[in-house]
């Protein structure tokens, strides 16, 4: 006997019993351990960073990489998945700030950094119990007790010994370079973070005037001859320019043109302007005429007056390439140069260069000997002595232009919508600023991260050459320094007399240094206990002392291949074992994150990429198509979801509703429409066969153990059997192919044929009383179906897939594997695959459903039989399949006639615009039904009415299914009691009625009324007697 089973399942205790199972019984380990000797494929768990609770949004990875790695074990694998958690960086310090209400990196370092820091390790120990409380509730098998955790001292330690190798391979380098910096968090972003943070943002438009120094005209023949110097000392003249970032105007030191275009000298009543005779329309300037062009060679080495000469207020002028300081000077001047970068599709053409706030402008500044002039620290805030000075920058914006607008050099000012980088943790708008930082020469090794990157295999397979190929052809050098706390410390050090630097690798080699001071016991290798670390240095004897930079979080992430082994220190065989991944798993924006600090780590290593395969998802966003995020606001909790809803059905919501690499817009119906369509469709039918089965004794043992009990099978036994191993075919088919949505759309769509057409087609089966072959193959079919599917949906939905095989399978079988996922993944049977069967019925269920969409269009319920339905198909081959498969389709929609026409046919007898015919077509059949109805057609109609009353009463009542009743009418409706007459026989065979009695029921009979023919009906049950 099966264990009971309740039509009314509450899927969340399911799950929490299933849990409590798999927790005593160790399955997830057995599952592991069970595969040892087997083929080993690694997966590489990206950490999620332990700065806050997790989200929805989180859960599709999750689900993602747990379907592949269950799939793999029950395919024969060996599987170990290490949970990893990421512990440093940015995005745990911003939380910690937020607690602690600092808002500087001056008041971090007042409250003391060794004080922050504690906050940041508790911080992140919290959300990692928070992250693994979801992850074990969603059913995200991975080894939660021996992760790798980036803060600990072993994975620091091996990440010193990877900075070490680019070390020693000249790798690493201190460039003064502009970076993109975080006024906010106060440090540089590297590259691919900045990917990670643009938005739309509106700024200012403005058109600035630069004015000519007339002495600088001398030398210049065309323009001289345009400007006669004596007209330009009575009407100035100016080069104008375009720029969306005023902030940067005190740091202008030189104007670019393009030397080979053609610039406009346009007269105005009180000046002139200079700007490229191709952008003069969409300048649009008014009441000025053009007085002649020049080409942009004839402006070359003009000279100008700076908009802000930094002497007047108290800021420093450095030069170019040296950043020495430059004397105070009156007069001065900056030139214009030409170079190719200029464009000619916006702006003017003339170009402000601000060597100080942007990387071409500062490469243009060293290759030419420009002024240097930085107003602006790295808070962002304007220095000196500017009216401005003190404020953001971008506040300062409209003071600038108050201030030149004063002294008539602002043209004219707009704003406008347009891309810009902001911070990817807290959302300030970056400053690209010169300053020196630590970067790692992945350059050097462009041409092997391309061909690397064609090893491997991308799902989806356009981001392999789009997105990340793009981005490895646009490869710059990776900033990985950080001017902050929390972190892994760079392991350099520098002596302050002689400028020597090391780099120490290992903590052994740390202690190995001659005059080493400051290794404290316990060893914590955070700031700021390493920074009190000294030694004496190898070339002058003085005192080295660490560089205070910390790496980047990517870096660590991208390190854990060799970091989660502690590696070379320890477990060298498990790394070796364990490079490369088989697989990796995360959302697109990993793309220029996890995914390439793996990749550019593991090739300036060893040669060579650590991912062989790597699944790409899109975003899971809101309502309003935002990606969900907690600096949104936007974040949906999981835990009310996996309350209400259980993780089975978030699961399946999220595979099957949208393909992995598109984003996902969330919805809550969506998911309760899953829950409706799918699970409870599952569930139903599950309930219905344990509810037989149990009834009439079923035993599969008498079916798998006895030759002589063989079922012999009906032709729908035959056709569900194919249907399920073509099933199991095509699911193993996508899952190699990393297409979880399609395997599981496969799945649903043979649980719905299933339920709504196996089952419903052969309920009779079921429900007759004899126990006899045919109810046997029956069984025998549905139970194979519904136990290959708990093996085919572990994967996908673990903990409903547990029930039915705990339920189907150990409950019979307790010698069988103990858990559903200590079993193997089904196999298909090819020989039982019958496509020719498979397509019949397809096309059985399309003329079905046409029909049924007949009867809807002319207001006749199915339970109303009708006399004929005509069908009208493409070709001869698909008549005579519908024409095998009559009785099927008759039954179905309930008609006495089945006419199908053929090829031969078409057109001439179907009947598609008589009045007594409903019709309902698609781009290849057509359906009609005759509406007519008979006298006995309306009788027989009515029985089945009564039938659907009565069988509803019984529920009502909470009769068991096997209870046999007897049912009282009353009704002044003459043919009502006809048909009682003529139909008893088949109501009582449907309803177990053993007498139809045309009377008052007794005392204690349930009885509801009803409206049958216009006419009211009185019908009461009752349990019938144990000796009738």
């Amino acid at each position: 006997m099966f264990r009971e089973v309740n039509a009314k399942v509450n899927f969340i205790q399911l799950e929490e019993d299933i849990l409590r199972f798999w927790k005593e019984r160790d399955i997830f380990p057995r599952s592991i351990k069970g595969r040892m000797g087997g083929p080993h494929y690694v997966f590489y768990e990206g950490p999620p960073t332990a700065n806050g609770s997790p989200g929805v949004h989180h859960v599709p990875a999750r689900v993602y990489k747990d379907v592949f790695c269950r799939y793999k074990t029950m395919k024969g694998y060996h599987v170990p998945r290490k949970a990893g958690w990421d512990t440093h960086g940015l995005p745990v310090e911003l939380e910690v700030e937020r607690s602690l209400a600092l808002t500087s990196k001056a008041q971090i370092e007042g409250y003391g950094v060794a004080r922050f820091n504690d906050h940041c390790r508790q911080s992140t120990l919290k959300y990692v119990e928070e992250w693994e409380a979801v992850t074990e509730r969603l059913g995200y098998w991975l080894d939660l007790e021996h992760p790798y955790i980036t803060l600990s001292n072993s994975y620091i330690e091996s990440c010193w010994w990877i900075i070490k190798q680019l070390w020693d391979k000249n790798l690493i380098y201190q460039g003064y370079k502009v970076t993109p910096h975080c006024p906010r968090c106060g440090t540089t972003i590297s590259s691919h973070e900045v990917a990670l943070g643009y938005d739309d943002a509106e700024d200012p438009s403005v058109y600035i005037k630069f004015e000519l120094e007339p002495s600088s005209l001398e030398k210049k023949t065309r323009l001289q001859a345009l400007l006669a110097s004596s007209r330009v000392l009575a009407k100035p003249a100016f080069l104008l320019a375009w720029t969306t970032t005023p902030w940067t105007l005190p740091g202008n030191t030189a104007l670019a043109v393009a030397p080979r275009a053609d610039y406009s000298v346009m007269e105005g009543d009180r000046d002139y302007l200079i700007l490229a005779t191709t952008l003069l329309d969409k300048v649009g300037l008014e009441g000025y005429n053009e007085l002649g062009i020049v080409s942009g060679e004839d402006l070359v080495h003009l000279e100008y007056k700076p908009l802000f000469n930094p002497h007047d207020f108290s800021v420093q002028r450095l030069g170019l390439p040296t950043l020495r300081p430059e004397e105070a000077r009156e007069g001065l001047t900056y030139s214009v140069i030409g170079t190719d970068f200029v464009s000619l599709d916006e702006g003017t053409g003339v170009v402000h260069i601000a060597p100080a706030f942007g990387e071409i402008d500062f490469d243009i500044g060293m290759s030419s000997g420009l002024d240097f002039v930085q107003p602006v620290d790295l808070e962002g805030k304007v220095t000196g002595t500017y009216t401005f000075a003190g404020r953001f920058v971008k506040d300062a914006d409209p003071l600038i232009l108050d201030d030149l607008r004063s002294r008539g050099l602002l043209y004219r000012s707009e704003t406008i919508i347009h891309t810009y980088p902001f911070c990817w943790r807290c959302e300030t708008p970056l400053l690209y600023y010169a300053k020196p930082a630590w970067y790692i020469r992945t350059t050097a090794a462009k041409g092997e991260l391309i061909s690397g990157n064609a090893e491997i295999d991308w799902y989806p397979d356009y981001i392999k050459r789009g997105r990340f190929g793009d981005w490895l052809k646009n490869n710059v050098d990776w900033a990985f320094s950080r001017e902050r706390y929390w972190g892994t410390p760079l392991n350099i050090w520098r002596c302050s007399s002689c400028g020597n630097y090391q780099c120490v690798g290992s903590v052994d080699a740390l202690r190995g240094q001659s005059g080493l001071s400051g290794l404290a016991t316990p060893l914590d290798l955070h700031r700021p206990y390493v920074d009190a670390i000294t030694f004496a240095c190898s070339e002058c004897g003085d005192t080295m002392r660490r560089v205070p930079e910390v790496a980047d979080c990517w870096f660590d992430s991208g390190a854990m291949p060799v970091a989660q082994w502690h590696y070379p220190f320890e477990n060298e065989a498990m790394f070796e074992e364990s490079f490369p991944a088989d697989l990796i798993c995360e959302a697109v924006d990993q793309t220029r994150g996890w995914f390439y600090s793996l990749h550019a780590l593991s090739t300036l290593l060893f040669g060579r990429p650590c991912f062989k395969t790597v699944i790409s998802l899109g975003f899971l966003v809101d309502a309003q198509g935002k990606k969900m995020s907690k600096s949104k606001g936007n974040v949906v909790d999981p835990w009310p979801l996996l309350s209400s809803y259980g993780a089975d059905a978030l699961r399946w919501y999220m595979l099957v509703s949208t393909t992995g690499e598109d984003n996902h817009r969330f919805s809550t119906k969506m998911l309760e429409e899953t829950i409706r369509r799918f699970l409870l469709t599952l569930w139903n039918t599950y309930s219905f066969f344990i509810l037989y089965a149990n009834i009439d004794r079923f035993e599969p043992q008498r079916v798998t153990g006895d030759s002589s009990r063989q079922p012999v099978l009906t032709q729908m036994d035959s056709w569900i059997s194919s249907e399920l191993n073509r099933l199991t075919s095509d699911v193993s088919r996508s899952m190699d192919n990393y297409n979880p949505t399609a395997a599981t759309r496969r799945i649903e769509g043979f649980v719905d044929k299933l339920s709504n057409w196996y089952v419903r087609r052969n309920r009779r089966r079921f429900w007759k009383s004899e126990d006899d072959a045919d109810k046997l193959a029956a069984y025998a079919t549905l139970y194979q179906c519904l136990v290959t599917l708990s093996q085919l949906l572990a994967p996908f939905v673990p903990f409903v897939a547990e029930e039915l095989y705990q339920n189907l399978v150990r409950s019979v079988d307790p010698g069988a594997r103990e858990s559903v996922h200590l079993t193997d993944f089904p196999v298909a049977d090819e020989a039982k695959i019958n496509d020719k069967l498979n397509s019949d019925v397809d096309l059985a269920m399309k003329i079905s459903s046409l029909a049924r969409a007949a009867r809807a269009r002319a207001g006749i319920k199915v339970r109303q039989p009708l006399a004929r339905a005509v069908v009208e198909v493409k070709t001869e081959a698909e008549k005579k399949s519908l024409e095998a498969l009559a009785t099927e389709v008759m039954e179905e929609i309930n008609v006495k006639q089945l006419v199908v026409l053929g090829e031969a046919e078409q057109g001439a007898e179907f009947p598609s615009d008589r009045p007594d015919h409903g019709v309902a077509s698609d781009a290849r059949y057509k359906v009609a039904i005759s509406t007519a109805l008979t006298p006995e057609l309306v009788a027989e109609g009515v029985s089945r009415e009564l039938v659907r009353h009565l069988q509803n009463m019984r529920r009502s009542a909470r009769f068991a299914i096997t209870d046999h009743i007897v049912t009282y009418y009353q009704t002044e409706e003459p043919l009502v009691k006809q048909v009682i007459g003529v139909f008893g026989g088949y109501i009582g065979q449907e309803t177990l009625s053993d007498e139809l009695i045309d009377g008052l029921p007794p005392a204690g009979a349930y009885g509801e009324k009803h409206r049958i023919l216009n006419s009211e009906v009185s019908l009461a049950i009752r349990q019938a007697d144990p000796e009738s």
